[in-house]
C-alpha cells in the first residue's frame, strides 16, 4: 500500500504511526498521505509527458474535495474538474488557476454558470442542448464568450459497476455522438459560445484499457468530421476513469494508458485534458477506526467498529471491496481469525467487509480500511445523527487536522424549531 506500511510492529502513514493520530485526534478519522497524492500525480502526468502528449491534468474534485488535498495537487501543477458551484469555490480557495478549471456535470444552474464566468474558468463541458442555450444566455448577458466542449456519449460500455458507467446510450450523460455535428453547428451560431473542444468520459474504476481505445477512436473520427465542417477544435477532454487496486483488481499502468491516447488521438494536434480523481486520491487515504466490541455469533465473529456506513458508504452503495488491515502487525506464527467488520448503524448494509482473515482482535484495537481517499469523506452524511469525522493530512513525520471533527453543538446549530414551536 503506497506510503502506508508496517514498522516496528505497527502500521504507519509515511513516518507517523497511526496509533499516534488516533490518540491525538480520536477515531474514526480519515488519514491522507500528501506524498502518496503527489507521487500519483507525478506518475500520471509523467506518463503523458513521456508519450509526447500536450497534456493538462485537471483533478476530479468529486473524488476528494478537502482543501488541503486540492492544494497539494495544485502545488504540483494540477488544474481542477468541478461539478458544482461549491467545488468551484473550493478549487479557487485551494489556489487552483481558474484558467485550468473545467466545469462538468449535467445540471449546471444559471447561478453556477455566472459564478464560473465571473471566475474566468477555462472550459465548460456541456451535456445537452438546453444547457448550451442557457449558457449562451448567461454568457451573452455578461458580455463574455466562453470556451465550450460538448461531451459526447460514444456508446461504449466501460465494463465497470453499472452505477459509475457513463458512456452508454441509456446513461444520462453527454450527447449521442451521432448527433454531435448538428450540436456543434448550433453552438457555433449562439452568442457567447466558442465550441473549441470535444469531451468524453465513459466511467470510473476502469481496469481494462480497451474501452478507452474504443471511445477515443470514435472521438478522433468526430474531430476530423467537425474540422471538415469548419469548426476549430483545439482541445480534447478525455475525462478520467483509470482504476486502482482495491485488493481484487490489477489496474493498468498509466504508461499503457498514455500509449493508447497517443495511438488514437495523438496526431490531432490538440491540447489534451485529463481528469483523474480516484487514481490520485484513492490509495492516498485510509479510514482509521477503533474496535468497540468483538461479538462471537453462532456462525461468525463480528468486529464492531466506531466507523459506519455514513462515514464510508462505498461498500453499502456499490458492494465495494476494501482491504482491511490491523494497525498492530500480525504475528506470522499465530493463526488468523475470520471477522465481519461492521459499524454501529442499525442496518445490515452497515458492513465494511465479510469473512476477512485478521489477527485475533480485541476491543480498543485499531484497524484501517484501505484505499479510502476517494469517495469516502466527500460522500459522508449525518445519518443516525452521527457527526462528520475528522480528516488528517500527513507529510513525512508530521500531521495536521485538515477538517475538524464536527461536534453536537455545530450539528444542532444547522437547524431551528419552526416559528410556532418556540
Amino acid at each position: 500500500m503506497t506510503h502506508f506500511d508496517y514498522r516496528d510492529g505497527e502500521l504507519f502513514a509515511e513516518d507517523v504511526p497511526l496509533s499516534r493520530i488516533a490518540e491525538a485526534v480520536g477515531t474514526p478519522v480519515y488519514v491522507y498521505s500528501e506524498t502518496a497524492l503527489t507521487d500519483a500525480y507525478r506518475r500520471f502526468a509523467g506518463a503523458l509527458a513521456e508519450a509526447g502528449l500536450d497534456a493538462r491534468v485537471c483533478y476530479a474534485m468529486k473524488a476528494n474535495s478537502n482543501l488541503a488535498v486540492v492544494r497539494a495537487l495544485a502545488a504540483c501543477g494540477a488544474g481542477a474538474d468541478v461539478v458544482s458551484g461549491g467545488e468551484l469555490a473550493r478549487a479557487l480557495a485551494a489556489g487552483v488557476n481558474p484558467a485550468e478549471i473545467v466545469f462538468s456535470g449535467v445540471g449546471k444552474t444559471g447561478d453556477e454558470m455566472r459564478q464560473a464566468i465571473a471566475a474566468s474558468i477555462g472550459q465548460f463541458n456541456i451535456e445537452s442542448i438546453p444547457e448550451l442555450e442557457r449558457l449562451s444566455e448567461v454568457a451573452n448577458a455578461t458580455g463574455a464568450t466562453v470556451n465550450v466542449a460538448v461531451r459526447v456519449n460514444p456508446d461504449v460500455d466501460a465494463d465497470t459497476h453499472h452505477k459509475i458507467s457513463t458512456g452508454r446510450h441509456h446513461d444520462k450523460f453527454g450527447i449521442d455522438i451521432d448527433r454531435a455535428r448538428e450540436v456543434y453547428d448550433r453552438a457555433a451560431a449562439l452568442p457567447g459560445i466558442a465550441p473549441v473542444a470535444v469531451a468524453v468520459h465513459i466511467g470510473s474504476q476502469l481496469t481494462d484499457l480497451s474501452p478507452f481505445r474504443a471511445a477515443f477512436t470514435r472521438v478522433a473520427a468526430l474531430v476530423h468530421e467537425l474540422r471538415a465542417d469548419g469548426h476549430d477544435i483545439t482541445t480534447l477532454d478525455l475525462g478520467g476513469g483509470l482504476g486502482i487496486d482495491y485488493g481484487q483488481q490489477s489496474p493498468p499502468d498509466p504508461r499503457d494508458y498514455a500509449a493508447i491516447v497517443a495511438d488514437t488521438v495523438g496526431d490531432l494536434g490538440c491540447t489534451l485534458v485529463f481528469e483523474p480523481g480516484r487514481y490520485l486520491a484513492g490509495p492516498a487515504g485510509v479510514l482509521l477506526t477503533e474496535i468497540i466490541y468483538v461479538k462471537d455469533g453462532e456462525t461468525r465473529s463480528f468486529a464492531i467498529v466506531d466507523a459506519a456506513m455514513n462515514d464510508l458508504v462505498r461498500p453499502a452503495m456499490y458492494d465495494a471491496h476494501h482491504e482491511v488491515l490491523a494497525v498492530r502487525q500480525p504475528n506470522p506464527d499465530r493463526a488468523p481469525h475470520s471477522y465481519d467488520i461492521v459499524g454501529p448503524v442499525c442496518e445490515t448494509g452497515d458492513t465494511f467487509a465479510t469473512q476477512r482473515d485478521l489477527p485475533v482482535l480485541e476491543a480498543g484495537e485499531l484497524v484501517v480500511i484501505r484505499d479510502a481517499g476517494a469517495y469516502g469523506a466527500v460522500m459522508a452524511s449525518g445519518y443516525n445523527s452521527r457527526l462528520l469525522i475528522a480528516e488528517v493530512l500527513v507529510r513525512g513525520s508530521g500531521f495536521s487536522v485538515v477538517r475538524a471533527r464536527q461536534d453536537i453543538a455545530a450539528m444542532l446549530a444547522q437547524e431551528t424549531l419552526a416559528d410556532w414551536q418556540t
